[in-house]
């Protein structure tokens, strides 16, 4: 099995260490301000890779947001239930995102780079179809192409990223203009972020 497809398995497997390291001093806020900033009052967000629902959906629903969440680990997921009864989680995969409906947000945060190169490429038009018109997404990368391999609880653990040029072609390609792309910031934990919105 690839890195990449282990990425599943890892997060089920580990997921009470997941929620427990995950850092939840809050350094994503200002990005998570830049992304409500345009939603109306009750707006629904969609949170692809959501994890235990901590810090980023809470963030969200602490707002008054209504969040809808997917992520791959079943464990992770019944967390989010027992945090958040009140809002929307889906055990899937990002790669078959496939939900009927559109929101006024979608972020991936730390999410979308497990995919492989070829995977992020089709998950494009999945943003797109499930963007509300003037819907916005955030979603993390890494700084330039390439296959990063890091290490979590002991495992291999896979991050890719696509060429900045290629994002800025594919957000273009399925009808979003970016608003903001930070590579590395250094005030959100050297996170490359990018911001856009739909058309």
């Amino acid at each position: 099995m690839s890195h990449a497809n282990a990425i599943p398995g890892l997060y089920a497997r580990h997921a009470e260490a997941f929620d427990r390291i995950r850092g939840k001093n809050g350094f994503e806020r200002p990005w998570l301000d830049r992304l409500v900033a345009p939603l109306p009052e009750h707006a629904h967000v969609l949170d692809i890779g959501c994890g235990s629902g901590e810090p980023i959906a809470a963030d969200l629903i602490g707002r008054g947001f209504f969040v809808t969440g997917l992520d791959v680990s079943e464990p992770l997921i019944r967390l989010c239930r027992e945090r958040f009864p009140g809002h929307d989680w889906h055990v899937g995969d990002m790669r078959d995102l496939s939900l009927g409906r559109t929101f006024e947000a979608i972020v991936a945060w730390h999410s979308f780079f497990h995919l492989t190169p070829e995977a992020q490429r089709t998950m494009f038009p999945r943003f797109a179809s499930h963007a509300a018109r003037g819907g916005v997404l955030m979603f993390t990368s890494g700084p330039s192409a390439g296959v990063a391999i890091g290490e979590f609880e002991g495992e291999p653990l896979y991050h890719a990223s696509l060429d900045p040029a290629e994002y800025r072609f594919l957000l273009a390609e399925s009808g979003f203009v970016i608003l903001q792309h930070v590579v590395e910031d250094p005030a959100c934990g050297g996170a490359t972020v990018w911001l856009a919105q739909k058309t």
